[in-house]
């Protein structure tokens, strides 16, 4: 017999209530297993019971260990993890970033609470332990399951408000059509990370976004202020407009990093442009992010910074998970 161990966080498939209220995470793990799933147990633990758009970084870091605490359960096949989609986008890729078993973890979640008329969340549960289940999907890392599509979670964004799927990006691992797993492609993987320290709960990591007319000072107070890194989400492929290369110059040379990513949903950062564009930038100690999103990016790094690395050091030890 094949078990999943699913671990519920709340989010919208969680929640109950509408109108002048809005919906609140209230249901647990347990009504959330419940369902008929084949030759499939599974068994129910709750990490959290919150939405989303209210989780913090030691939150994150909670999820992490309760998902590595059931992948080490030699009595579980696989792991699934319910969770609000406003950031499961950023969940999803730190589960990926330190997941060291072959054993899948799926995250899914719902557009419509429990209690609204057609709910989504029984059905993408019902994948999920499918995929989590499969050996097929061995190795692939953590993914995200929702509306039959499987992704990677790297890479993924949330991209919609309100569509039935609304995830995009990454790379897509398999479907699920008529109760069957159709795998497409298998992800390469990066080397695992170790969980995240408890320096993670308060890493400092802000981003900051470019814009016509910005000026650098959101970047300038947040390096006042005590960040340890600063993601800066440039316009285009990695640009910003006047006053930020010398601002990155002055956080990188007084001990904070800056990371340049891209505010554009898709594509790589590829310093092209002087007169302040990215190859001033990254000239001035900006460290590109390749295809990570700034808030992916910024979970990277701030893992990098629970682990102990300066962030004078960040740069060499970004780059072998970029």
């Amino acid at each position: 017999m094949v078990h999943v161990q699913l671990l519920g966080t709340g989010g919208t498939i969680a929640s109950r209530g509408s109108g002048e209220t809005g919906a609140v995470a209230t249901d647990r793990a347990a009504g959330l297993a419940r369902g008929a799933h084949g030759a499939v147990t599974v068994g129910a633990r709750d990490v959290l019971t919150t939405n989303s758009f209210r989780l913090d970084l030691a939150d994150l870091r909670r999820i992490a260990e309760a998902a590595r605490e059931a992948l080490e359960d030699r009595g579980n096949d696989g792991v699934v993890v319910t969770h609000g989609t406003d950031t499961l986008e950023e969940t999803a890729f730190l589960l990926d970033l330190v997941h060291a078993s072959p054993k899948p973890v799926v995250l899914t979640g719902a557009q419509h609470p429990a209690d609204s008329p057609a709910p989504d969340g029984p059905g993408n549960v019902a994948d999920a332990v499918l995929a989590a289940a499969s050996t097929a999907l061995h190795h692939c890392g953590a993914v995200i399951g929702f509306a039959g599509t499987v992704r990677t979670a790297r890479g993924a964004r949330k991209a919609h408000t309100t569509a039935p799927d609304p995830f995009a990006g990454g790379t897509e691992v398999a479907r699920i059509a008529g109760g069957r797993l159709h795998v497409l492609a298998k992800p390469v993987r990066r080397p695992p990370l170790p969980l995240p320290g408890p320096g993670f709960d308060t890493a400092r990591v802000e981003v900051v976004t470019a814009y016509p007319g910005a000026t650098p000072h959101l970047l300038e107070a947040a390096v006042a202020s005590g960040a340890q890194a600063v993601v800066l989400a440039g316009t285009g492929a990695g640009n910003a407009g006047p006053g930020f290369a010398e601002a990155v110059r002055a956080a990188v040379g007084g001990g904070c990093a800056v990371v340049l990513g891209s505010r554009v949903p898709w594509g790589p950062v590829v310093p092209r442009y002087g007169d302040g564009g990215g190859v001033d930038l990254v000239a001035a100690g900006a460290v590109p992010a390749g295809e990570l999103s700034p808030f992916q990016a910024r979970i990277l790094v701030a893992l990098l910074l629970s682990h102990g690395t300066a962030p004078a050091e960040l740069p060499a030890a970004l780059r072998p998970h970029l």
